[in-house]
């Protein structure tokens, strides 16, 4: 009987430091948009300060242009390109970049695209068995390692003002997809296995945005998807759908993805200048806006029956419905637009129903992020905004440790910050990426010249830092 519980215990003990050594592993891949949870964060050491073209490459591989972060699995990277109005999925060896096989997707349509994007710029998931790709142009498509279709969903034509950016991530067995847009919005979750729609949700309140989300789970209680979106941060159940929480106060616009820590999401976002505290404008409720401006009162605004004047310029934005005239419904979403705040928030995560009042810690209002999502690393939450300038905080309660310009970087960013090894890694559009220390100083160890624009967040695994630039994917490392 000893000998029976000892064998019991040994292997018990075997099986959790199998798990763990398995949860370890994982910790060193990258499987979506920023990697683990869009974190941002890999446990790898040994990662290069100063690389380049020419220094510290591992491989370096010519590639297709897409927007589209590299995604990191066992021994495999997955992209996706537009090459010659052709939508690709690519799977690359990831030893040595050598192409293992690509496979087209259809296009039935070219959306309409703001310069900053691409019809190839969500980023692929991997759940370690399968990967996942969703293109604006169609839809979802699953593929396993080996390049065999397993299945695809058209999903309907979309009506974003910037055209689609937000990534797939996969929860509870789902491939989860939030598709903000002018009108209809919706998150949809979709059986990985099958393809077969799980369930779907209108949202509402969400506009234009491209936020990806991220999954809690809880100590006590169901898996969560946590979506930012217009005015509202709002949690779904992984499994129906239904909503658990939700949390008011956010941008009436939002691109960033948001990262977690304690019990506590931070998000940024940023909308226009009148949407910093001391520039806002305050417009006519919409029956007043009707007696001053209605000209030929037909109960809704043409463009040159309003002001040519700011903030009546935010004309073609808030049409939503993309008919030459705002109604009812779009003067109260750009009155509601106009009322909401740039920031960067902290929100606690717990709660059922509205928990406005109580789930909100602390804001900061200045130096906010249009595009670059926030980063906590080490203790500290950095926020890194559209033109180069650093913010550090402590993430508890929003005292900020260090702030200022990233000199020598260039002038716009639009890849998030990632971290690994004690260094902060931040890639602006010029192809320079800034190599930060770790504690809050902001201090630069180097600035790394890629000689090309980069649009993609740089991805992190097993000692390499792997760089998209507009032509090439690059894997660096340190001499061994």
């Amino acid at each position: 009987m000893r000998k029976a519980t000892f064998g019991l215990v040994i292997g018990v003990f075997l099986l959790a430091m199998a798990v763990h050594a398995q949860q370890k592993t994982a910790t060193y891949d990258w499987p979506q948009f920023r990697g683990p949870n869009g974190s941002g964060v890999n446990e790898t050491k040994g990662l290069p300060s100063e690389f380049g073209p020419d220094k510290n490459v591992i491989w370096k591989k010519t590639m297709p242009t897409g927007y589209s972060s590299p995604v990191l699995i066992k021994n495999f990277i997955f992209l996706t390109a537009c090459e010659n109005e052709k939508l690709l999925t690519l799977c690359l060896d990831r030893q040595n970049g050598n192409i293992l096989w690509q496979k087209e997707a259809p296009r039935p349509r070219k959306e309409k695209l703001d310069f900053r994007n691409n019809p190839a710029s969500p980023t692929p998931v991997t759940d370690g068995e399968n990967v996942y790709v969703f293109f604006s142009d169609f839809g979802l498509l699953a593929y396993d390692f080996d390049g065999k279709e397993l299945w695809r969903l058209p999903l309907e034509p979309f009506d974003n003002f910037y055209g689609m950016g937000a990534s797939p991530i996969v929860a509870d067995n789902n491939v989860i997809l939030v598709c903000d847009q002018n009108t209809d919005s919706f998150i949809i979750a979709v059986d990985k296995n099958t393809g077969k729609v799980a369930w779907k949700k209108k949202r509402p309140e969400a506009k234009t945005g491209h936020s990806t989300p991220v999954v809690y789970s809880p100590e006590h209680g169901e898996i969560q998807v946590l979506a930012p979106g217009s005015f509202l941060l709002i949690s779904y159940s992984a499994k129906t759908g239904d909503r658990i929480w939700w949390t008011g106060g956010l941008s009436f616009e939002m691109k960033s993805t948001p990262v977690m820590r304690d019990g506590i999401l931070f998000i940024n976002g940023y909308a226009s200048p009148l949407n910093q505290p001391g520039n806002q404008v305050k417009i006519l409720a919409f029956e007043q806006a009707l007696l001053q401006f209605d000209a030929d009162k037909n109960g809704q605004f043409s463009k040159d029956e309003l002001p040519e004047e700011s903030p009546y310029d935010f004309f073609d934005f808030v049409d939503l419905a993309k008919d030459g005239h705002l109604d009812r419904k779009d003067w109260n979403y750009f009155h509601a637009a106009l009322a909401s705040l740039n920031g960067m928030l902290a929100i606690r995560l717990e709660g059922q129903g509205d928990m406005t009042e109580t789930n909100t810690l602390w804001a900061y209002r200045r130096y906010v992020p249009q595009l670059p999502s926030p980063l906590v690393y080490k203790d500290v939450l950095y926020m890194i905004n559209d033109v180069g300038f650093v913010t550090s905080f402590k993430p508890g309660n929003g005292e900020v440790i260090n702030q200022g310009r990233l000199r020598g970087a260039g002038s716009k960013f639009f890849a998030s910050p990632v971290a690994a090894d004690n260094k902060i890694f931040i890639t602006s559009l010029r192809g320079k990426i800034s190599v930060l220390k770790s504690d809050g100083s902001n201090e630069i160890i180097a600035i790394n010249d890629m000689k090309e624009d980069c649009y993609a967040t740089p991805a992190i695994g097993k000692s390499k830092i792997y760089i998209r630039t507009k032509k090439t994917l690059y894997c660096f490392g340190n001499d061994e």
